[in-house]
């Protein structure tokens, strides 16, 4: 992809009722939903932009994930509840709501067979389900903080959980042993004054060949409660688990990474929010963006349409925004 700027801009903007949060495309890229404030979420047609809306939990809702086939979503909430959803029905309704953890669930991921699902939140439990009924499967304990993100490796062999405090667990699926911690920690901040965690694990991706890890979240966050902070990507040797690289912002200021993307085209997309709103793209061996396209409000979540050209972006004004990239 060329650093020329006019090579993204924006297409749709979706209106919602509530500051949107965590949003995702179904597999099909027929629909794009977003979970928001008002303890909704909302679906979108993307051809005609009708809006559907599904009610269920009884908090906000961090973060979703889809089935393969794109008939099945699931919602992760601070109601302690997982929620599986008929994703294209007219009028959806819960096809079964599981207490998954005490506390806020934060991050959901699929396994590469679509055979498990992963949870982990505020409980710093990790539990496997049966994607299929929702039963326990198994569960991983061990970290220390709040678990922020969840990623299975492309092989389905392993399963990382990204914490506050910056620490990578690396999980063997089958017996649930801990394979390795990896250092992120340059994510994570303590404001002794403020007595104040801050930082975390926010985003986690591996490049297609499986080479690189990248974590995303903040660095340099001076004042937390204050929101001062930058973003940064942390990219990671995958076999050494040793950091090649930090990928830099300038002129960001509050800002923190959301979500992530590896594209096919060998370029890492990131989705910033926490002030103005972003998207940056990194090459992999430089450690300042190629260029930067500026959204008109803070972004919180993002998502990649399955053609890897059009991005969705959540933004506390209430609106999903889609961006088109253009090759």
């Amino acid at each position: 992809m060329s650093a020329d700027p006019k090579l993204a801009h924006i297409v749709a903007e979706l209106p919602a009722d509530a500051p949107l949060m965590a949003c995702r495309f179904d597999p099909t890229g027929k629909y794009v939903f977003a979970t928001s404030e008002n303890r909704s979420i909302y679906r979108w047609e993307l051809a005609g932009g009708k809006r559907i809306a599904f009610t269920g939990h009884d908090s906000w809702m961090f973060d979703l994930a889809m089935s393969a086939d794109g008939q099945t979503l699931i919602s992760a909430g601070g109601d302690d509840q997982l929620i599986w959803w008929p994703a294209a029905a007219d009028a959806p309704e819960p096809i079964r709501k599981v207490k998954a953890h005490e506390g806020w669930i934060r991050a959901l991921a699929l396994s590469p067979d679509g055979k498990l699902l992963a949870s982990g939140g505020n409980d710093r439990v990790v539990r496997l389900w049966n994607a299929a009924d929702g039963t326990k499967v198994s569960e991983f304990a061990g970290a220390e903080r709040d678990i922020y993100s969840l990623l299975f490796h492309p092989g389905g062999q392993w399963l990382l959980a990204g914490d506050l405090d910056g620490v990578i667990r690396q999980w063997n699926v089958a017996d649930g042993a801990l394979v390795r911690t990896l250092d992120a920690k340059a994510l994570h901040v303590y404001e002794g004054g403020q007595q104040v965690h801050y930082g975390g694990v926010r985003a986690m991706v591996l490049s297609p060949d499986a080479k690189w890890l990248v974590a995303g979240g903040l660095h340099k966050g001076t004042n937390p409660l204050g929101n001062v902070q930058e973003p940064l990507a942390m990219r990671l040797e995958w076999e050494s688990a040793k950091l090649a690289r930090q990928h830099l912002t300038e002129g960001n200021a509050n800002e923190r990474i959301w979500a992530m993307h590896y594209h096919s085209q060998g370029f890492l997309l990131a989705g910033i929010g926490g002030g103005k709103g972003a998207l940056i793209f990194w090459n992999e061996g430089e450690d300042k963006p190629f260029h930067t396209f500026a959204l008109p409000n803070s972004a919180r979540g993002m998502s990649v349409h399955p053609d890897g050209i059009q991005v969705a972006t959540t933004h506390h004004d209430g609106k999903l925004r889609i961006t088109k990239l253009m090759a």
